[in-house]
């Protein structure tokens, strides 16, 4: 595949001698230019998911869902994620990756519009469709940040478009509810306001493609999913095993800390802190790792943070502040970390879509049980104590398995 222009890489050549400003000043635009876009992708990767817990109770109450089915729409945009993800990698060799994004912004539109018509088969056919849409956007960015970004600025990028993700997840789950109210057609065209950013998203690739082109067959061989790979899998884990955290916090965290005495209304802006310190951690964490490239205690220490949170939940319930404090630091760390192995683990942009798809693949259907077992849980105990007590637990092999991923070294290929 003919890469796309990498403005911030220098070679010696031209180190060597000086650029005319004008020169500069167009790399300089193509740099800011690649990060905007890359930053616009990111934007749509939680927004039309987040919003749907907001809007759950209405999207029950107006389209006579039970909660099982309820429950199952908030689950299967992880099921499509995890049976997607390992699409993405063979079909970025033939399309050509900025291709791809604009073919999968184009179906984030598809999917979006399918799903606020008034039909319960398009919210579910549509959940589906944008579901996909997403899980391509999910795996291609480590690839193109690890073909277009010197490796010591990966972890900076990575972190911000993660920022940008986060920021966009909070506010499409603080603003869906008051649009339902204000716009008409209720919960429908709430769960659509996010498409402008899809649009945004898809004009700014679309140049991008005249310099893309898919690779050659011989060379997309090269890339094999790294399924014997021990750093890999790693990789995978620790990736599965933090977003099993999240996804089941934002799930279960407010019916928590009701059932401990809080009202809903604390409860909600609980889970609102949570996430604003998620994201203040997942900003922060480039500036405090930066020149360092073993990273195996920093994801240790990160998961242990997570385990705290939900021991003090467990022991404390009343310092709930203090377990968000720790499980959003934890967190936010966690998520960067497991999106930038995706990129630093891998000697190539084809390698990194292979072990992004391998990542997400897993760890998405790893992340999908999570919810689903602390309900069960819940039901069977009659309490919180044992749910927490296990996620408490998964903290800890997070640790471990964050303290394989971020050694300092390269999967390994297959032997030929």
């Amino acid at each position: 595949m003919a890469e796309i222009p990498d403005a911030l890489t220098v070679t010696p050549t031209e180190a060597a001698t000086p650029a005319p400003k004008s020169t500069s000043a167009a790399t300089v635009r193509a740099s800011v230019g690649l990060v905007v876009a890359i930053c616009l992708v990111a934007a749509n990767l939680r927004t039309t998911l987040t919003g749907v817990g907001a809007l759950l109770p209405d999207i029950v109450h107006g389209s006579g869902l039970t909660a099982s089915w309820g429950g199952l729409l908030s689950t299967l945009p992880l099921l499509t994620f995890a049976a997607t993800s390992p699409l993405v990698a063979r079909a970025s060799h033939r399309l050509g990756s900025a291709r791809l994004l604009v073919v999968a912004q184009g179906a984030l539109i598809v999917g979006t519009v399918v799903r606020s018509l008034p039909s319960v088969v398009c919210l579910f056919a549509g959940t589906v469709i944008l579901s996909a849409a997403i899980a391509f956007g999910n795996v291609l960015l480590p690839s193109l940040i690890r073909r277009s970004v010197p490796a010591e600025r990966v972890p900076s990028v990575s972190a911000l478009y993660v920022t940008v993700m986060g920021l966009m997840a909070a506010v499409s789950s603080g603003i869906s509810a008051p649009l339902a109210r204000a716009l008409p057609g209720s919960w429908h065209t709430a769960l659509a306001w996010g498409i402008v950013f899809t649009v945004a998203a898809l004009l700014a690739w679309l140049p991008r493609m005249r310099d893309d082109a898919p690779r050659a067959s011989a060379e997309a061989a090269h890339s094999p999913v790294p399924w014997r790979s021990r750093l890999a899998w790693q990789v995978t884990f620790f990736m599965g095993l933090q977003s099993l955290a999240f996804y089941t916090t934002v799930a279960w965290l407010p019916s928590v800390l009701a059932d401990r005495g809080m009202s809903s209304t604390t409860a909600g802006w609980t889970l609102f802190y949570y996430q604003a310190v998620s994201l203040a951690a997942s900003s922060l964490l480039p500036l405090l790792t930066r020149g360092r490239s073993d990273q195996r205690w920093t994801a240790a220490g990160a998961s242990v943070l997570v385990s705290g949170g939900f021991a003090v939940l467990v022991a404390a319930p009343q310092l709930a502040i203090v377990a968000c404090t720790l499980l959003g630091i934890g967190g936010g760390a966690c998520l960067v970390l497991a999106l930038t192995f995706q990129s630093q683990r891998a000697g190539s942009a084809g390698e990194a879509a292979a072990l992004a798809g391998m990542a997400q693949s897993i760890g998405y259907l790893v992340a999908a049980a999570g919810p689903l077992l602390l309900g069960i849980l819940h039901d069977t105990t009659r309490g919180w104590t044992l749910p927490l007590g296990v996620l408490a637990a998964i903290g800890l092999a997070t640790a471990v398995a964050g303290h394989g991923a971020g050694q300092d070294r390269h999967i390994t290929p297959p032997s030929r």
